[in-house]
């Protein structure tokens, strides 16, 4: 066999792969932080590397994944249905668990119907590329989740992306909009990296006012914020007035997949066209056994929803107080802005060492020296936990000289 790397055709097509060294350039100086192996798990703890540390970038908001309650939820439906369901929903692998699960689900976001996919990133990619058609216009703010920017690009239709929750640049675009044209106002109800909060009100206007539909993805909404957990839009009271809610079971309900909710007639066309829904296997027994036991506890244990509101608020004060920059978060995602790449990547190993596990974000996540730590808060953190994670940012931001002693911030990076 000729040597694979001085055929040229092989070069071309992965020179990119060959050029790319980054990942290990930050190996080499010990400051990795991706793709860190759990070797063990308790919610609120976790084994890395043979150590025990405190998880605090986990979306495992109410503390689910390890209830005793939810683990046997899974267990007892396994066998009864096996471990999958070896085909799609379309064709062999719909089970009335499927169907359970989507009429409640319907039922408690107060919508007239619900369909699953089998991953919560399917779930908005599969729907804005069936529901947005080559004459249509899908206004998507620069802020949204890749599974939003991937619907808009595998769709026919044109999109146009507006400023972060800048209601003014919106309408602007929307105003230079073909008025003829159909049109979809899409974006994060809770933002991944800010915790922040989309500005629904004004969106609810804005698609009122110039005849679009609003979509949704409430993946770090439901299950987090609004009433009995409802999301972004429950916040305000107008959850009747956003036709699309779409939301991910990775996150508060303890298992893997996705759904969206709306009108009959609309999920109707979805579930029949949606190449994501149709050729993709469904979800497994075991996960939707554990999303029906998790939509359960949350409604019966409201306790949860309180606990992580006093946790989320309490953390944003004590963080700002010991003088970090925390953007305007608004729910358990309180980001802590480090400044440069190589900084952020130090100051996170060093709060690894000091027993405390975040996420580590960089550009192009976000802008060039802004680079950031992301935590993540559950309504199972205890007040010690609480308690030894800020003591640790204390160390650390005080040892990088992002903080100093008396509280105030060291650095200069955009809000």
């Amino acid at each position: 066999m000729a040597d694979s790397k001085a055929d040229t055709s092989y070069k071309k097509i992965f020179k990119k792969a060959y050029d790319f060294t980054k990942a290990d350039e930050i190996k080499a100086q010990g400051l990795y932080p991706y793709f860190k192996p759990l070797q063990a798990t308790d919610g609120t703890t976790v084994q890395i590397e043979g150590r025990e540390v405190i998880m605090a970038g986990s979306n495992n908001y109410l503390g689910l994944t390890n209830d005793p309650r939810v683990i046997k939820a899974a267990q007892d439906v396994i066998g009864t249905y096996g471990t999958g369901c070896t085909g799609s929903r379309y064709l062999n692998g719909t089970l009335d668990l499927h169907l359970e699960l989507e009429e409640k689900l319907a039922k408690f976001m107060n919508k007239e119907s619900c369909v699953l996919f089998s991953t919560g990133y399917q779930t908005n990619e599969g729907s804005i590329q069936t529901i947005a058609g080559r004459n249509d216009i899908i206004f998507s703010d620069r802020d949204n989740h890749a599974c939003i920017v991937v619907g808009t690009q595998v769709s026919n239709a044109k999109t146009v992306r507006y400023r972060h929750n800048d209601m003014d640049h919106l309408r602007t675009m929307l105003q230079k909009a073909d008025p003829n044209a159909g049109k979809i106002i899409a974006t994060d109800g809770v933002f991944s990296m800010s915790g922040t909060l989309a500005k629904v009100p004004d969106l609810v206007k804005l698609a009122k006012e110039f005849d679009a539909v609003l979509y949704l993805d409430d993946a770090h909404a439901v299950g987090v914020v609004g009433d009995g957990g409802r999301g972004s839009a429950s916040v305000f009271g107008l959850s009747d007035e956003v036709e699309l809610i779409s939301g991910t079971f990775s996150k508060s309900f303890a298992s893997l997949g996705g759904f969206i909710v709306g009108d009959r007639p609309v999920i109707e066309f979805i579930r029949h066209k949606s190449p994501a829904h149709i050729f993709s296997a469904s979800m497994p027994p075991a996960n939707v056994a554990t999303v029906l036991k998790s939509l359960e506890i949350l409604q019966e244990e409201t306790w949860r929803l309180k606990r992580l509101e006093d946790i989320s608020d309490y953390m944003r004060k004590e963080l700002r107080n010991l003088g970090f920059n925390v953007w305007s978060s608004q729910t358990p995602i309180i980001p802590v802005v480090i400044g440069e790449m190589y900084d952020c990547f130090r100051f996170w190993k060093d709060l690894f060492e000091a027993g405390v596990y975040v996420n580590a974000v960089v550009p192009p996540a976000v802008p060039t020296g802004q680079a950031l730590v992301r935590t993540s808060y559950m309504a199972t953190h205890t007040d010690e936990h609480l308690d030894k994670i800020l003591s640790a940012f204390k160390k650390v931001g005080i040892k990088h000289g992002i903080i100093d002693k008396n509280g105030r911030s060291l650095i200069e990076v955009g809000a």
